[in-house]
């Protein structure tokens, strides 16, 4: 369909870029991981942590098994325990038998991920159960003190974390109490949004304010089924609580372009534990079409053991999951079919009987994300069938297509604010 002028927000150059990673990976790492927990309390100490066979490269031939295109490193989590040498505290990976305590996860993951070609990213907890200044004015110094180095020591970084988890009971240096926090105020935000583009102009941040992505609302795997990458800032304003109907779906009148991330951990927790498993590739697979076949980008956890290993039967779950991909997309019919553009729809044919196992259907979102609704049709024996049905499309909706099959695929735009800018569909064979 024929180009337009904009309509409503477009993504930035670094929106874009994250839009073609689709799918990424999280790696939380800490002294959870030996404690078996989920949440470090801040009293850990240093001496747990001590990943003997630690190998940053196999985490990276892990995630690229699975086809991810970029590592998101839990560089320090509510613990507070930094996995880099820091100057800012004396609760760090320094203190630890790791490397005999020259040690530096942060920078041997940032090394493996350039040698293998992938994105690299941090995350960074506002909250820190550990420091004994947390909840007073000076611990937001160390906290920025310490994204600052994070931004400036480590290379490129594709994606910025900023966790919604704030304030509450911890070590605190010995007080063992319960401190609270202003959540909209303390942490000086707008301050810290000022250092990622100062330092690390092309990284997309993520976090509860409007910065570049919002959260699904969920951590099982999906986005909603209507998902507009455009918001309205109103009622997201960083430590507050959100609007959820709007963090999920998106606003229609959005204007700005903030894309959801898909969160969810390939074993039941976010850190690893002994008795759990991981997720079947079939059902990575099923949430693959759920978040990045939603239009969104799917962050997926791969949590390492206490050797400092991905584990073997993970690496089998990504592998598969990659291959279930592969097979999906592996014939695409359009590539040998006739294209025909119509105003509000497309056809492909086929010249011959096919098939189908799935579709997938992209808006040119450099002019903004504008259909509403749409139809897949199969034609059969001369004939049009309603296969399908969906919502928004922004950067990509993928659907399977179980028991189709016919000589051509249309897709119908049923409502659209503009005049929909398609690219040319992929129509994939069963």
């Amino acid at each position: 369909m024929t180009t337009e002028l904009a309509h409503g927000p477009v993504p930035s150059a670094r929106q874009r870029a994250w839009h073609r990673r689709e799918c990424y990976g999280f790696v939380h790492f800490s002294p959870n991981t030996f404690t078996d927990k989920e949440w470090g309390y801040g009293d850990e100490s240093p001496a747990i942590f001590n990943p003997e066979q630690l190998d940053c490269r196999q985490w990276v031939a892990a995630a690229k098994a699975g086809g991810l295109t970029g590592l998101i490193l839990t560089a320090k989590h509510h613990d507070g325990f930094c996995l880099w040498p820091t100057a800012t505290t004396d609760h760090h990976v320094g203190h630890s038998p790791f490397r005999g305590g020259k040690g530096d996860v942060v920078r041997e993951l940032s090394e493996a991920c350039a040698q293998g070609g992938i994105g690299f990213g941090v995350y960074c907890s506002p909250w820190d159960r550990n420091h004994p200044e947390y909840a007073r004015p000076a611990y937001t110094s160390v906290y920025h003190a310490q994204v600052r180095e994070l931004l400036t020591s480590y290379g490129p970084l594709f994606e910025i974390w900023f966790d919604g988890a704030n304030g509450g009971d911890g070590y605190y240096g010995g007080a063992r109490e319960k401190r609270s926090i202003d959540r909209g105020t303390y942490y000086r935000f707008d301050d810290l949004w000022a250092l990622c583009r100062q330092y690390q102009p092309d990284a997309c941040i993520f976090s509860d304010a409007p910065t570049d992505l919002r959260w699904c609302g969920n951590e099982s795997g999906y986005a909603n089924f209507i998902c507009w990458a455009k918001t309205r800032p109103d009622g997201f304003e960083a430590g507050k609580d959100w609007d959820w109907a709007r963090l999920i779906a998106g606003d229609p009148d959005g204007t700005i372009w903030r894309p959801v991330e898909v969160d969810v951990s390939i074993r039941p927790g976010w850190f690893w534990h002994p008795t759990e498993q991981p997720r079947s590739g079939d059902e990575l697979f099923q949430i693959w079409l759920n978040s990045v076949g939603r239009g969104a980008g799917l962050n997926l956890n791969l949590p390492p053991d206490r050797r400092g290993l991905i584990p073997t039967e993970d690496v089998a779950a990504l592998t598969r999951f990659r291959n279930r991909i592969a097979d999906f997309t592996a014939v695409d019919l359009t590539a040998t079919g006739k294209v025909t553009a119509l105003p509000e729809q497309i056809i492909v044919e086929f010249g011959r009987d096919e098939r189908i196992g799935g579709i997938r259907i992209e808006e040119a979102i450099e002019s903004g994300q504008r259909v509403s609704a749409f139809a897949v049709d199969i034609r059969r024996w001369k004939h049009w069938y309603e296969w399908a049905r969906g919502t928004t499309i922004g950067a990509q909706r993928i659907l399977a297509l179980a028991g189709a099959h016919g000589d051509a695929v249309r897709v119908r735009i049923l409502e659209s604010q503009a005049p929909a800018v398609l690219r040319q569909p992929h129509v994939y064979a069963a």
